[in-house]
C-alpha cells in the first residue's frame, strides 16, 4: 500500500493559518515553515499564532514547526505556498534542495515582481516542476470565517484532476466545501485581480459611493476579469463559477477583505505608504495591480480594463482618488 502523502504549509499569515486548520483535520502531522523565531516559539508555549487567527487553537503533536526552508520542503510531497507575492522570490531563494519533484500548490495571490511571472509559472520556469504538479487554491473563502468554522468553499485546479482530487479531499471538512478544476491558469489570474478590483470597492466605499454603485462596479469587473483572462489565456471557462465570481464578491464587499480595507483608507485621504503602514496584514491587490497593469500594456491587443486602469492611477501616479473615480464612473454601465 502506497504510504499518505506528506503536506507543508509556507507562511504564517492569516491564511496559512486557516489552511493549516484545514489540513489538521484530515491529517495526523503538517510541516509548518515560517520565517518569525517569535511565531514559532509562541505557537510551541501557547497553541496559537499570535499574530493571526489567534483564537484558532492547534494540537502541537500534528505539527513540524521549523524556521528552515529547506528542512520543510525535504519533508513534504505537497508544499502549499501562503508568502505573499511581494516576498516569495526571496524566501525561495533560501531554498537549496530539489523541489521539481514534488506537487506544489500556491495559495499566493498576485504575480511574482522580479520575474513577472504567475506562481505557478515562476516554479516551473526556475525550479523546473512539471505544469501537472502545480496547482492553485482559490475561494470564495477568507481565513477569519474558517477560523470560526463557518461553511465556506474552496476550488482547487490542477492540471491533473488526481491531484486535485486529492489536495480537495485534504482540505474538505464538514464547514470546508470543494470543488476541481483545470482552469490553472485563469484561476491563478482571478486570484490576483480580485484583490485590484476589492480596492477599487474600497476607494469607492471610502469617498462615500453607495450599495448602487458598488453593484454596478462589481458587475463591470466581472466582465473586465472576463476580458482579461481571455485574452491571457483563452479556454472554455464559466466566469460565473464561484472560483471567479464567488471569490470576486466575497473579497469586494465582505468586512474581513484586507484589500477592501486597504482601498477604504486610500478614498478616505490616507497616502499609500500611511495606509500600509496601518494595516496588519499585505494587501495583496496593491501589488496586483502594477502587474496587471503592466501586462496589459506589453499585449499587442490591449484588454479594456477602466477600473484597473483607475486604481492604477491611485496607487501608482498618486492622482486624486475623488477626480479619477468621477471619470470611472462615466465609463461603467
Amino acid at each position: 500500500m502506497d504510504k499518505p502523502l506528506k503536506y507543508a504549509v509556507f507562511g504564517a499569515g492569516s491564511w496559512a493559518t486557516a489552511i493549516v486548520k484545514m489540513l489538521s483535520e484530515n491529517l495526523d502531522e503538517i510541516g509548518w515553515y515560517m520565517r518569525s523565531v517569535y511565531t514559532k516559539e509562541h505557537l510551541l508555549r501557547e497553541q496559537h499564532n499570535p499574530n493571526y487567527l489567534s483564537s484558532v487553537e492547534f494540537h502541537l503533536d500534528q505539527l513540524k514547526l521549523s524556521n528552515d526552508i529547506n528542512e520543510v520542503a525535504d519533508y513534504a510531497d505537497v508544499l502549499i505556498f501562503v508568502i505573499p507575492s511581494a516576498f516569495i522570490y526571496s524566501e525561495l531563494e533560501k531554498l537549496n534542495i530539489d523541489i521539481s519533484n514534488k506537487t506544489i500548490v500556491s495559495a499566493i495571490k498576485g504575480i511574482v515582481p522580479e520575474t513577472e511571472l504567475l506562481v505557478g509559472e515562476h516554479f516551473h520556469d526556475v525550479y523546473k516542476v512539471p505544469y501537472e504538479n502545480i496547482a492553485v487554491i482559490a475561494g470564495p473563502c477568507h481565513a477569519e470565517e474558517v477560523a470560526l468554522e463557518r461553511l465556506s468553499y474552496l476550488t482547487i485546479s490542477c492540471a491533473d484532476q488526481q491531484k486535485a482530487s486529492h489536495i480537495a479531499h485534504s482540505l474538505s471538512s464538514d464547514y470546508i466545501k470543494t470543488t476541481i478544476s483545470d482552469d490553472v491558469i485563469g484561476i491563478e489570474y482571478a486570484v490576483m485581480l480580485k484583490n485590484i478590483y476589492a480596492i477599487a470597492a474600497g476607494i469607492a466605499h471610502g469617498l462615500g459611493y453607495g450599495d448602487n454603485f458598488q453593484s454596478v462596479l462589481m458587475s463591470n469587473a466581472a466582465r473586465e476579469m472576463k476580458r482579461f483572462i481571455k485574452k491571457v489565456h483563452k479556454m472554455k471557462r464559466n466566469i460565473n463559477n464561484s472560483a471567479y465570481l464567488g471569490d470576486l464578491l466575497v473579497t469586494g464587499y465582505s468586512v474581513f477583505s484586507r484589500n477592501r480595507m486597504f482601498g477604504n483608507m486610500i478614498g478616505k485621504g490616507y497616502t499609500v505608504k500611511s495606509a500600509q503602514m496601518e494595516m496588519n496584514m499585505v494587501a495583496e491587490g496593491y501589488y496586483a495591480t502594477k502587474s496587471a497593469h503592466e501586462l496589459n500594456l506589453k499585449n499587442a491587443k490591449k484588454t479594456q480594463m477602466p477600473i484597473i486602469n483607475a486604481v492604477y492611477e491611485v496607487l501608482y501616479e498618486n492622482k486624486n482618488p475623488k477626480k479619477v473615480f468621477k471619470k470611472l464612473t462615466e465609463k461603467l454601465d
